[in-house]
């Protein structure tokens, strides 16, 4: 009554007076029953004011938000409830006092007492029912506490700051996306709280959230929000993970090229999700669409932007790779985060909307996480195929900017031809054969690329003197350096070192050496890729390998469909091209004696053939050469020499190719390649017809050949086998002897 006396007077100085006595000497007493009192004047003294309270909010908020402290359960009932009888009255007069209000319920939202958490939930529903009906809710002013208390562990408190995210987000007059890079890291953590019902709440938060970008994309601030996904994108909590990938996934696609300055962070966050089995299925599927949305985004355009406008436009990468790779940070609360957001908000430019920031591909970084990813063995097959994607993609949109990075990328490519996997190979094998045919890799000489970028490591690069230079025997009929409009300086270079490769790793020549080549003259030329390996395989100091892999490449010659257009180019001999490319192979062919005899054959070379094979009884004969023998006579009989065997019927044309198969015949021990040839042999019409005459030779078109120096060249090759075989034969009878002693 006598307040309201005073209202009546608007006598305002004791009614402050009233309120001082209430508050200082009773509310804030020291006896729990006067605060108890206190508070209960207080309330009534709100009520008695009515409409007039709001001008007294200050002085009768501040001595009961005190109570909420208060160690007695009880008071702070009593307080709530004063506080609810406040505010009921003052309305909307109390939302300049919101955040004082806020940080005091989200204390009594995680009160220990039921009645008290109670009777703060009422509270809260009265002051988010004044927020929802008014249009003066300070927004700006409440996001600093927002973003502080977000970042609470406990339940009952998450709970609370959920379900007024909730609120705000439901009134139209209150923008919250505009705030939402300040709340998304902590909102992703909340959503791997323990309580299912507060996982749902968030869940349906960030729903409401994403709903709105999609309707609202050109005021979003993606750039800001960018590396947030990323770090919770490679979370350990599967929700999040998930969560997080599909928030990528619709930023990558609402976004478009604004999220290229962030592609490195992205692919290593997504990368490893591609490798999931099913277990994550649906995380490994978004993740995929999230890869191929972002690799969509590279355009040739890309490697025409002038790179010295990049850090005037856009920093390099927002936050450092190691931040991003680790998910362990997400744990480590708001300190991590907010030194992580500062590291790309502060940027003005990030302020813009999409449609203004000018894009460039941060290359660097992306090649980097690529080559990193190739370089981690405990990564899945997915994985490595979805790199070698885009190295394959970078290569074909941004040749002149990837081949800066070509030398230091090589020796990594070549290594994963050992790959266990041919989905991975065949992936590797086009990104390797694209290097080596881009004319953006044609530089001069044969030096490794000079630019700023170039890498110390070019030790695999090296490139010999030329073929021409190195060749003792001479160059008659030979041409050794093959070069295409097709083929760039890299070719050459691929093609010594997938040779050395093969040398060092016997394993892979044997088990994946033919799919290999194969695959190389699908995708490149194969004329090209036999000539150079010929040239390289000449001057191969290991004999043994040389031998080994010559027959490895005659058996892909002769036996393989992608090499169709090869065998009839080399069966005929009828240009100077082919001629040459017949003596390039023939001198490398000399280091295995049953190779080079196929070589003729296929060139129906069949005089040349006879000779060598009348050679053959000064050389050695092992079980590896009748076995190779044996498998020569087996080729014989296949489709790939119908013609040869048809020739067979004219006796007359070609004497020697009788005569050198009955050489080989002569051979071979008694055995079923024996019987084979010999069946065949006995079928030839009029045998006393194989009269030698070289008039009538079939073969005068190759004349211009000069078999004569080919068979010298043949009995020096075999001389130095003769000799090497020697020498190891000598070094393990030492050993033995050692091994005696």
């Amino acid at each position: 009554e006598l307040v309201r006396e005073f209202v009546a007077q608007n006598n305002t100085s004791q009614i402050k007076h009233v309120i001082q006595i209430l508050s200082q000497e009773f509310a804030l007493s020291q006896h729990p029953h006067s605060r108890k009192g206190g508070l209960i004047g207080l309330a009534a003294c709100s009520i008695a004011l009515g409409k007039d309270s709001g001008l007294y909010l200050k002085e009768l908020i501040e001595p009961v938000l005190t109570c909420f402290n208060d160690a007695d359960s009880r008071l702070r009932y009593y307080a709530c409830e004063a506080l609810y009888n406040i505010v009921k009255v003052a309305r909307g007069s109390v939302l300049p006092h919101f955040n004082v209000l806020f940080d005091g319920l989200s204390k009594l939202a995680a009160d220990p007492d039921p009645n008290v958490k109670s009777g703060s939930e009422l509270l809260d529903r009265l002051l988010k029912d004044i927020v929802t009906e008014s249009n003066q809710f300070d927004l700006v002013g409440f996001i600093p506490l927002l973003r502080e208390r977000i970042y609470s562990n406990n339940q009952y408190a998450r709970q609370f700051i959920i379900s007024w995210i909730l609120v705000l987000e439901s009134v139209p007059d209150i923008n919250l996306l505009d705030y939402l890079p300040e709340i998304l890291d902590g909102l992703f953590q909340i959503l791997g709280d323990n309580s299912k019902e507060i996982r749902k709440m968030c869940e349906v938060a960030l729903g409401e959230f994403l709903k709105e970008i999609k309707k609202n994309p050109s005021s979003v601030k993606f750039a800001e929000m960018a590396n947030i996904l990323v770090i919770h994108c490679q979370a350990s909590d599967d929700l999040i993970q998930l969560t997080a990938m599909c928030w990528m996934r619709e930023f990558i696609q609402l976004a478009g090229r604004v999220m290229l300055p962030y592609s490195s962070g992205i692919l290593t966050a997504v990368l490893p999700c591609l490798s999931y089995d099913d277990r994550k299925k649906n995380i490994k599927e978004v993740a995929n669409v999230c890869n191929q949305s972002l690799m969509k985004l590279v355009i040739p355009e890309d490697d025409d932007m002038d790179e010295a406008k990049q850090s005037m436009t856009l920093p390099a990468e927002p936050a450092s790779e190691e931040s991003l790779s680790k998910p362990e940070a997400i744990s480590s609360g708001p300190t991590t985060i907010c030194v992580l957001q500062l590291s790309f908000l502060s940027s003005p430019s990030f302020l813009c909307s999409s449609e203004r920031i000018p894009v460039t591909l941060n290359l660097d970084g992306i090649v980097q996480v690529l080559d990193c990813h190739l370089h981690d063995t405990s990564i899945g097959m997915m994985t490595r195929i979805a790199v070698l994607k885009w190295l394959y993609h970078l290569y074909i949109k941004t040749p002149r900017k990837m081949f800066r990075h070509t030398d230091s990328l090589f020796p990594i490519l070549l290594r994963t031809l050992s790959d266990e996997s041919d989905e991975v190979i065949l992936k590797d094998l086009e990104v390797l054969a694209e290097i080596a045919s881009s004319p953006a890799g044609q530089t001069e000489g044969h030096g490794p690329s000079d630019g700023p970028d170039a890498r110390s490591n070019q030790v695999e690069l090296h490139v010999p003197i030329k073929a021409s230079q190195l060749s003792s025997s001479g160059t008659k009929g030979m041409e050794c350096s093959p070069s295409t409009p097709t083929m760039n300086s890299y070719f050459y270079k691929f093609m010594i070192n997938l040779l050395k490769r093969f040398s060092s790793e016997r394993k892979l020549l044997e088990m994946r050496g033919a799919f290999i080549i194969r695959q190389l003259c699908l995708l490149l030329n194969a004329e090209n890729i036999f000539h150079s390996m010929a040239d390289i395989l000449l001057r191969e100091e290991d004999l043994k390998f040389a031998s080994t892999m010559v027959h490895t490449l005659n058996t892909i010659l002769l036996t393989s469909s992608e090499l169709f257009q090869l065998r009839n180019q080399l069966k005929d001999l009828k240009t100077q091209e082919s001629r040459n490319l017949f003596c390039c192979l023939y001198r490398s062919w000399c280091h295995n004696p049953v190779t080079t005899v196929s070589l003729c054959f296929l060139t129906q070379n069949y005089k040349h053939a006879y000779d060598l094979i009348q050679k053959f009884g000064d050389l050695e004969v092992t079980v590896d050469f009748l076995t190779e023998v044996d498998k020569l006579v087996q080729l014989i009989e296949c489709p790939i020499f119908t013609y040869l065997r048809l020739q067979l019927l004219d006796v007359k044309n070609n004497p020697y190719l009788i005569k050198a198969l009955y050489g080989l015949l002569m051979l071979l021990p008694q055995s079923s390649a024996f019987q084979l040839l010999s069946h065949r042999l006995q079928c030839v019409p009029n045998p006393e017809l194989m009269q030698t005459s070289s008039a009538g030779f079939k073969r005068a078109a190759a004349a211009n050949i000069d078999y004569t120096e080919l068979l010298q060249h043949f009995e020096k090759v075999q001389n130095k086998h003769l000799e090497a075989r020697h020498q190891r034969a000598g070094r393990g009878e030492q050993l033995e002897r050692r091994v005696v002693l």
